[in-house]
């Protein structure tokens, strides 16, 4: 039975992933900002552990984990947790970028060092779900998407440094996907929120399951998702 570590498993992706781990009765330790929100998540997925820690507060998240405890290995650590705000470069303040870049990429990067050890004893997997806004930047996306641009280079740079320890490093970059992220985004454009047009939370799932599925002799280094109609 493998055992996950997952960000951002209360709704989207992060939902989708956990519940299909869950359901095919894999160990998941579910990461919560604090100690209501970890209640919320453990009972929506019977069985499941929970770790406390506010990834908007990444200086804190050694002293938060220093005092949970934390299994000896690890086979995958799934960064799918992030925050977005949206806004001109004249407007965004010094608040809006230290969140976002922050909690989409200090985060990952410290929770990352935390928990490599129980990684590479397991040669295990970290996916980080990025962002089309990772490969490219559009007016008004300069803060999010320096966040991702950020975390695709931590991503590359983690992925040789842990090459000879046997841990597999994978970016997932979907397009616009229903999620709750998505509804404020919408709303933030002035435009309809309309599901069809986007990707469902259950087909990048799909894709993030297939990597940590690939027998050990591949690997998937990145991986674009976007929308199908």
């Amino acid at each position: 039975m493998a055992t996950h570590l997952i960000t951002g498993a209360g709704s989207g992706i992060g939902a989708a992933v956990a519940r299909r781990l869950h359901e095919r009765g894999d160990d998941l330790l579910l990461f919560a900002r604090d100690a209501g929100r970890a209640k919320e998540l453990a009972a929506g997925l019977p069985g499941a552990r929970t770790l406390v820690g506010d990834l908007a507060t990444p200086d804190r998240l050694s002293w938060a984990l220093s005092h949970q405890s934390l299994p000896d290995r690890l086979d995958s650590l799934l960064h799918i947790a992030g925050i977005v705000d949206l806004g001109t470069v004249g407007d965004l303040t010094p608040k809006a970028w230290h969140s976002q870049l922050n909690v989409n990429l200090v985060a990952p990067a410290e929770l990352t060092r935390l928990v490599l050890p129980q990684l590479r004893a397991s040669e295990g997997q970290v996916i980080f779900v990025n962002s089309g806004a990772g490969l490219s930047a559009s007016a008004e996306w300069s803060a999010y998407a320096a966040s991702k641009h950020g975390l695709k280079a931590l991503a590359d740079s983690l992925r040789q440094e842990e090459k000879p320890n046997g841990v597999r490093v994978t970016s997932v970059y979907p397009g616009r996907t229903a999620s709750p992220m998505q509804v404020k985004i919408h709303q933030h454009e002035g435009k309809e929120y309309d599901t069809s047009r986007l990707i469902d939370p259950e087909s990048v799932a799909t894709m993030i399951i297939a990597a940590l599925d690939l027998p050990r002799d591949a690997q998937i280094d990145d991986v674009t998702v976007r929308p199908g109609r």
